[in-house]
């Protein structure tokens, strides 16, 4: 008589949990190096999330909340990028971040400030690196490193998951000027796509 065998999948509580314990060092560093290790172990082991936080929006990138902490020490988001999507050069508000890949590819390109003041007025940036990354690849922003911009690689949707210290209500987006000067920062809202019910 044949057996069947169930692989177990990891959920988004055992996450939470690991979470939980990686978020109670008070360095920075070493608080993203405890995010990214969870999150690479547990998409690693199969982490299973709900279909509905991975639909993707027609007009632009979708950010589904997964989890906000009660103590207000983090947030996860899935990101949902449809073919073409993308982010324009922003900042993430002074507020460290984790960013892991879940599903598909995308393109990830760091900048440093390299003239002007991105605080008050027009600044120069200078491209640092841009890397194409997979499943199970993480990468951490921590301010004042925290200027980027990201891109599906893929001609289907992809998904990140990111782990914010806090929850980032806002950002910054840094629009070229049409003389070349550099850029000039404007101050973007940022919302939840509204989740179909389970």
């Amino acid at each position: 008589m044949a057996t069947t065998t169930h692989t177990a999948r990891l959920g988004l509580t055992d996450l939470i949990a690991r979470l939980d314990a990686a978020v109670t060092d008070r360095n920075d560093e070493r608080c993203c190096l405890g995010v990214k290790d969870a999150l690479i172990s547990s998409i690693g082991e199969g982490l299973d999330i709900e279909a509905r936080f991975l639909e993707p929006q027609p007009d632009r990138y979708a950010r589904h909340l997964l989890h906000r902490d009660p103590a207000g020490r983090y947030t996860v988001i899935a990101m949902v990028w449809g073919p073409g999507q993308g982010t324009p050069l922003h900042d993430h508000a002074g507020i460290w971040c984790v960013e892991c890949v879940y599903q598909g590819h995308l393109n990830v390109t760091s900048y440093s400030v390299r003239g002007g003041d991105p605080h008050t007025g027009v600044v120069q940036f200078a491209q640092e690196k841009m890397i194409s990354a997979g499943v199970g690849e993480a990468g951490a922003l921590i301010p004042p490193f925290e200027y980027h911009t990201l891109a599906n690689a893929e001609a289907t949707p992809s998904v990140t998951i990111h782990v914010y210290g806090g929850e980032m209500t806002h950002c910054h987006i840094f629009v070229p000027l049409a003389d070349g000067s550099g850029h000039k920062r404007e101050y973007r809202e940022l919302c939840y796509t509204p989740t179909r019910a389970a």
